[in-house]
């Protein structure tokens, strides 16, 4: 459910609309807010309802195909984690072993050479009451050191051998995850294929924007994965509606890398993550959202666009679009031509970020 929008923004649309009322009936032609309108031929409002280019179906298999990409990625990264983890337990395990072992190969050795001790022996070569007490004592020591050292070391044989069976579990567990991950780039570049008219969809390249500011990351489960997150929070573009916390992080640390052109978040229609509080649209020109970007607005989008691809782990992005081209965890640049020919749908005047 979207957020209720502030009291105070009700409250000047409120006080605009009786302004705006008031002037029509006397014929007066209100007076725009100082900075309030944008340059000629820009739009302060985002694309329509259901610009993005493509069908909702290429949108849902494009959300489907690169979260369970990411999905898979992070188990992958947490069992390759498990497995170093282990490996260093493994170390521990087999030098201790080795002691162990020389430990109960010299008790063997003794016992050898200088015949076993029997308990029979011990207390018949016994001088007196005293002395076959204190050779029974010694002879239980002996016993108990011989029997712990023997434990102590089949105990750390068990634990090398689980450890080892702990990696060679998480072995299975990543290539399964692997496979996973491949099966995910194929489900999205299939998708796109068929929205490229059954072109390659090889075709995309990075639009050669940079950036080398490096986000603060959104924050994550104990286990790395991403929490589940719903429309909760104020949407703070004048889109007015809902976002996620991790659209507001990913929002805010653009702006702080200093990308602070129009955007516009929240959309009450049409398909894939605006409505879900989870997309935004970034406005290539300064004012809105006008036509094709050229030269320093090209430029800025370029960057934008990079700014996100470099900080994708980090800011939990599920896809990047932009001129053209939309950027996947699974596979990079790829060509994305379901537009209508419109700088809205064909994301000329604007990046599209969408997150988990």
């Amino acid at each position: 459910m979207p957020v209720v929008a502030p009291v105070g923004r009700i409250a000047a649309r409120v006080a605009a609309a009786l302004v705006l009322t008031l002037a029509v009936g006397l014929g007066i032609a209100p007076v725009a807010p100082a900075g309030a309108a944008p340059p000629v031929g820009l739009l302060a409002a985002a694309p329509g309802d259901d610009e993005e280019g493509g069908t909702p179906a290429l949108r849902a298999q494009l959300e489907a195909a690169s979260k369970g990409y990411l999905e898979a990625k992070t188990a992958l990264d947490r069992s390759v984690k498990r497995q170093k983890q282990l490996g260093g337990q493994l170390k521990a395990v087999e030098a201790e072993l080795v002691t162990r072992g020389a430990k109960v190969g010299e008790i063997a050795g003794v016992a050898y050479k200088k015949g076993r001790l029997t308990a029979a022996s011990a207390l018949l070569n016994s001088n007196s009451p005293e002395g076959f007490l204190d050779r029974a004592a010694a002879l239980d020591a002996v016993a108990t050191k011989e029997d712990r050292a023997l434990r102590e070391l089949l105990a750390t044989r068990d634990e090398a051998t689980k450890t080892r069976q702990g990696i060679d579990g998480e072995i299975r567990e990543q290539r399964k995850q692997v496979a996973l991950m491949g099966k995910r780039k194929e489900q999205a570049e299939r998708a796109l294929t068929v929205a490229n008219n059954k072109a390659s969809s090889s075709g995309g390249s990075s639009p050669g924007g940079t950036s080398s500011a490096n986000a603060t990351p959104a924050k994550r489960n104990a286990d790395g994965s991403w929490p589940a997150e719903s429309c909760s929070v104020n949407d703070p573009t004048p889109a007015n509606g809902c976002i996620t916390p991790r659209t507001l992080h990913a929002l805010n640390q653009a702006k702080a890398a200093g990308f602070t052109r129009y955007v516009s978040c929240y959309r009450p229609g049409g398909s894939g993550e605006h409505p879900k509080g989870r997309a935004c649209d970034f406005a290539a020109q300064k004012g809105g959202f006008g036509g094709v970007a050229t030269g320093g607005d090209r430029t800025y989008g370029n960057n934008l666009a990079a700014y996100y691809v470099r900080n994708a782990d980090r800011l939990a992005v599920l896809y990047v679009i932009w001129f053209k081209q939309i950027w996947l965890p699974s596979s990079g640049w790829k060509a994305y031509s379901g537009g209508n020919g419109d700088p809205s749908s064909d994301h000329t005047n604007h990046v599209h970020l969408s997150v988990i």
